[in-house]
């Protein structure tokens, strides 16, 4: 078998970024990030992802809605250093993609069948982004499974957020990563 050394070196080298700068891929550059998303396993070829590209302004409006909600939760008008801090963390990427998982129905494939399906293609996007130089890093957290959020970014009733993929340029240097103890990952059975 031959072994196709510079895909495996990224499988086996990637690892989240949280320092992000400019520049972002581009736009054709992101239409081999779609195609690479859309390779992800797909039980009846269902695509039950789509993705939100946002950049720009909109990553300050996304901003805007964490601080509503957050302020909404609170019950009280939050403090402007509070309200800076929670709308200014979409602006630690110049790119955010919102994977959605657009559930349908189907006698063979289950809804979490589909969504596992959607996370195969974040990978696949995290991976293809490494591969042509940025990096990334896939946020969730209280305001990605927060309806109000879905409602604002105009989900649908049969579809679920399944986080943020930061991307861009990394801007510090890679992190080290410790071996993986894979003895603790694979048992033979029986």
């Amino acid at each position: 078998m031959t072994v196709n050394q510079a895909v495996l070196d990224a499988i086996l080298k990637r690892n989240s970024s949280s320092k992000l700068a400019e520049p972002a891929p581009s736009d054709a550059e992101l239409a081999v990030l779609m195609q690479a998303a859309g390779r992800a396993p797909d039980h009846a070829r269902l695509q039950p992802w789509r993705f939100l590209a946002i950049q720009g302004e909109g990553r300050s409006a996304l901003g805007q809605l964490f601080a509503d909600v957050q302020q909404e939760d609170t019950g009280q008008v939050l403090s402007d250093d509070k309200r800076r801090d929670i709308a200014t963390k979409p602006l630690r990427a110049p790119l955010i993609l919102a994977p959605i998982a657009h559930i349908q129905d189907h006698p063979k494939v289950p809804e979490v069948e589909q969504v596992m399906s959607v996370a195969c293609a974040c990978q696949n996007v995290l991976l293809a982004a490494e591969a042509m130089g940025y990096a990334g890093i896939w946020r969730t957290g209280p305001m990605a499974f927060d309806a109000r959020v879905h409602v604002g970014l105009g989900l649908a009733e049969n579809e679920q957020l399944l986080g943020f993929l930061y991307l861009g340029t990394r801007a510090a240097s890679e992190k080290s990563l410790p071996e993986i103890a894979t003895s603790s990952l694979l048992r033979q059975w029986p």
